[in-house]
């Protein structure tokens, strides 16, 4: 499947490789590299490119790239899906995956790459199998492998990895069993000129935190379930009871793990939680900004972390803003302005007022804006969790439910 794995930054410098099979050398990423600078940003390299030779399938987060090499013919959402899990499997470990991490920890790194990959295809993806294979990185057990010259690697097989359960060792204790699920959206939404809605969809789904003793058995009910276009199962779920009842039944893994994710792209569906009015002119020697942000009346709901971004034209040399809610920042190198207004209350609007310093003659183009937000206990789809039973243990678990929407690519144009 994967023959090497190149790890890239968005300055075109190879941090890390690795190879399973031939070593393919890495003057293969030109290709890439070629297709990343015609791209306008660093997400829009297309995740497929063919060479004369091989195909070169990658994915972006947080300004690095993971790019495997692939001679055969392979189906790519396997391999998409496959660094997806490198992604976060070294969230986990290191708690962010970013450029520094991942040399800090390049020795565990290669140690997580070769039990996860044996001969090029998948082998262990499991985070709880993982973790008992290769113990996560802590300051102490740093020290300890430095001074008895051990390493993080395990010296017996985990339990779970010969079970029909592999994603739950066995034997798993605690003092106090609880079980937290987050409900969490993103709405991605385009909002034009007039204040209409011409795209909304949603993107959800479920995170679970699970300290339970033993080998629960659970079982959760959805109030409208149907909604859900589109539905992706972590593996533990029973897809058949699922499919007959609309009900999630599942052995859950010990820890963190995402339950499922979901879909709707019904727009009628999606209501837009914030509104902004906008007056720009961007006139030479005559540019103003007017901006009111707040949250809609039929919400109801306070609006926190809310940070509006515009990225102006070039020839704006700067910005003179005042705002009545938060910070105002203008970068004259990346022309990005940036509004920090952080909690929004309902019936008290944010304001942005202030004159643009616009050079030349031509009076340019209002640029788009970008939201983001968050609003604590509400999902914008109307999903609740209904109930959840445990079977198969005799303890009473604590649970709780969360819902959280967030703003995704929510852009208003101007």
């Amino acid at each position: 499947m994967l023959n090497s794995l190149f790890f890239v930054n968005t300055s075109g410098d190879v941090l890390l490789e690795k190879h399973w099979k031939s070593v393919i050398h890495r003057s293969i990423c030109d290709y890439f590299f070629d297709i990343q600078k015609k791209s306008n940003h660093s997400e829009d390299v297309p995740p497929i490119i063919s060479t004369p030779h091989h195909y070169l399938i990658n994915v972006y987060q947080n300004n690095l790239y993971l790019v495997a090499v692939i001679t055969i013919e392979t189906p790519p959402l396997m391999v998409i899906e496959f660094l997806h899990r490198v992604i976060q499997t070294f969230s986990q470990y290191f708690d962010e995956f970013s450029d520094s991490t991942i040399k800090e920890n390049c020795v565990m790194v290669f140690e997580l790459l070769d039990e996860m990959l044996d001969n090029g295809f998948p082998l262990v993806t499991e985070m709880n199998i993982l973790q008992d294979l290769i113990k996560p990185p802590n300051f102490l057990r740093n020290i300890a492998n430095q001074v008895t010259g051990r390493t993080n690697l395990s010296e017996t097989l985990p339990t779970g990895q010969l079970s029909n359960i592999p994603w739950r060792r066995q034997g798993v204790k605690y003092t106090n069993n609880e079980a937290y699920f987050d409900v969490i959206e993103e709405i991605d939404v385009i909002v034009d000129k007039q204040g209409s809605t011409v795209f909304a969809e949603i993107q959800g789904y479920i995170d679970v935190c699970c300290k339970l003793s033993g080998m629960p058995d659970l079982t959760m009910t959805l109030i409208n379930p149907r909604l859900l276009d589109d539905v992706s199962f972590h593996p533990c779920v029973r897809y058949k009871r699922w499919e007959n009842e609309k009900v999630l039944s599942f052995v859950p893994p010990d820890g963190n793990f995402r339950l499922l994710s979901y879909h709707i792209a019904a727009q009628n569906m999606v209501a837009i939680p914030i509104y902004v009015r906008h007056v720009i002119s961007l006139k030479p020697n005559a540019g103003k900004l007017d901006l009111t942000v707040g949250p809609k009346l039929s919400m109801g709901k306070v609006l926190e972390d809310v940070v509006l971004e515009m990225v102006m034209p070039k020839c704006v040399q700067n910005c003179n803003l005042i705002a009545s809610h938060g910070k105002v920042a203008f970068d004259p190198t990346t022309k990005l302005m940036q509004w920090t207004i952080g909690k929004i209350e309902v019936g008290k609007p944010s304001t942005l007022k202030g004159s643009v310093a616009v050079s030349g003659t031509s009076v340019l183009e209002n640029p788009p804006i970008s939201l983001k937000f968050k609003i604590n206990q509400l999902v914008l789809s109307g999903l609740k969790v209904n109930r959840l039973d445990m079977y198969g243990e005799k303890y009473k678990p604590f649970k709780g439910v969360k819902y959280i929407t967030k703003a995704g690519k929510f852009t208003i144009r101007t």
